[in-house]
């Protein structure tokens, strides 16, 4: 999940760093990956019993719905190590990397990507808020600059879990 929380101000007292695991968005995440996490047991336990009644086409299934359990569990896991590790600053803020990067882009695209970096920080989608030059077709502007709001949203996402 990303960090929209602001950072503390400098003169501000320090909470401790697991403080954000206690904010409702991260309660709801927690929530959903225990529901999901027994859900998927209840699923791989029902395939169980249909196997054992004569189904052959759920053993795979017995095996599979533990083994989804699993990944979500780690995924919950490095999701919260990430947010440890940008909140301790042993990692760059992923907004704040994209929007250093957003400088060294070509004219145009820096200005999309900076535009899709607020419409990230108010939470809401909205359309760039550049004008295309008079030789630029409007439509290839605006897929350009959704283009570079992916590109900003995942930019050196694979790092952070260890890929790259």
């Amino acid at each position: 999940m990303d960090n929209a929380d602001p950072a503390p101000a400098v003169g501000a007292p320090a909470e401790p760093v697991w403080r954000f695991l206690l904010r409702p968005r991260w309660l709801g995440w927690h929530l959903l990956m225990v529901v999901s996490f027994f859900g998927m047991f209840w699923l791989g336990d029902w395939q169980l019993r249909r196997a054992l009644s004569g189904n052959g086409l759920s053993w795979a299934y017995t095996f599979e719905w533990p083994l989804f359990a699993v990944f979500a569990v780690v995924f919950w896991a490095k999701t919260i190590r990430d947010e440890f590790r940008i909140r301790r600053g042993e990692m760059p803020d992923p907004r704040a990397v994209a929007a250093e990067e957003a400088e060294s882009l070509p004219a145009g695209v820096g200005s999309a990507v900076q535009a899709a970096g607020a419409v990230q920080a108010a939470g809401a989608v909205q359309s760039p808020s550049f004008a295309p030059g008079e030789d630029e077709d409007p439509e290839l502007s605006a897929y350009n600059a959704y283009l570079a709001r992916l590109n900003a949203e995942v930019k050196d996402h694979g790092r952070w879990h260890g890929l790259r």
